[in-house]
């Protein structure tokens, strides 16, 4: 799926209750709780904090996709098509840092 139709179906299903999309701060601070669990699980698995005994591991894609999820929702509430802001990010990337690092087969 691409990210326009990750962005309509989050909306299709987020449309089917009355509360619909919560306020921007109320997705924010969602989106600072999901990636919470993501840093937690990063930090279990590469970083200096290991899991207690009793935690079981949790699935990353599952982790980066409740950010992804909160994302669509925050874009979709705001009137944002992701797609043309991707876009226009990778351009301002490959314009300002295309000398930035070595490219492969470079060094």
């Amino acid at each position: 799926m691409d990210i326009r139709e990750a962005q309509e179906r989050v909306d299709a299903w987020i449309s089917r209750f009355e509360e619909g999309y919560w306020p921007p701060l109320a997705i924010l601070a969602r989106l600072v709780e999901e990636v919470g669990e993501l840093s937690r699980e990063l930090n279990h698995r590469f970083g200096s904090k290991p899991k207690r005994g009793d935690e079981a591991e949790r699935d990353l894609a599952l982790e980066i996709g409740d950010v992804l999820f909160v994302l669509l929702s925050l874009a979709n509430q705001q009137g944002i098509d992701l797609s043309s802001a991707l876009e226009a990010v990778m351009v301002k990337y490959e314009g300002r840092d295309h000398e930035r690092w070595t490219l492969k087969g470079e060094a």
